[in-house]
């Protein structure tokens, strides 16, 4: 999967109909909600502002006053056949008087997607995961440093009979903190993987002895 790197637009003219089309990164839907917002007031004249987003294994496709299908739809299979994730792409258009059909529509909204993509430097998207990790006192500063070497980040810490951390890091870093817990707490370790559809939960089975 991929993001963008910046925001990137292109316009089209057909049949005299100006459509604007812009992509960018977006992590969110209420950004995103903010972002078309904000196309709406820069440009009042617009007759459509249509929209389609991929974010956070989300989507949405906006028509915005087309008929149904023709805009938001064919704009946001654009970015599912870039393989993106991460991205808003809006399309503003100014109406030219000259209507094009279901069919034109189509090809127009997609256009202007498709022209702006082609000057956009993607970047791959490295996917992060949230544990909480429950381990022995005695391990604690132990986990702290690994945290460090992995160039993770420690969100909360609490103390009762034992430590529980909670922590974000790449997905690959993830799997190497956790291997190296496991083995040091020899199967004392309990986890949650917080941002699973479905957290998984230990306690992780020790490294067997040789």
């Amino acid at each position: 999967m991929y993001s963008l790197a910046h925001t990137v637009s292109s316009t089209i003219e057909i049949r005299k109909s100006r459509f604007i089309g812009n992509v960018e990164p977006i992590l969110d839907r209420a950004t995103a909600l903010e972002r078309v917002a904000q196309l709406r007031a820069e440009h009042p004249d617009a007759a459509h502002v249509c929209w389609a987003l991929l974010a956070g294994g989300h989507s949405a496709a906006v028509d915005d006053g087309e008929p149904s299908g023709t805009a938001g739809r064919p704009m946001l299979e654009v970015l599912r056949h870039q393989e993106l994730e991460g991205v808003l792409a809006t399309v503003v258009r100014y109406f030219g008087g000259t209507k094009l059909g279901a069919g034109g529509l189509v090809r127009a909204y997609t256009d202007a997607i498709a022209q702006a993509l082609l000057q956009a430097e993607r970047i791959p998207v490295v996917r992060q995961r949230l544990l909480r990790c429950q381990l022995p006192f005695a391990q604690e500063s132990m986990a702290r440093r690994l945290l460090q070497q992995l160039d993770g980040e420690l969100l909360d810490v609490q103390h009762s009979d034992t430590v529980q951390l909670e922590v974000q890091l790449t997905a690959p870093a993830a799997e190497d903190f956790l291997q190296q817990l496991k083995t040091a707490s020899r199967g004392e370790l309990c986890w949650t993987d917080m941002d699973a559809d479905q957290p998984r939960q230990g306690p992780i089975s020790p490294a067997p002895d040789h």
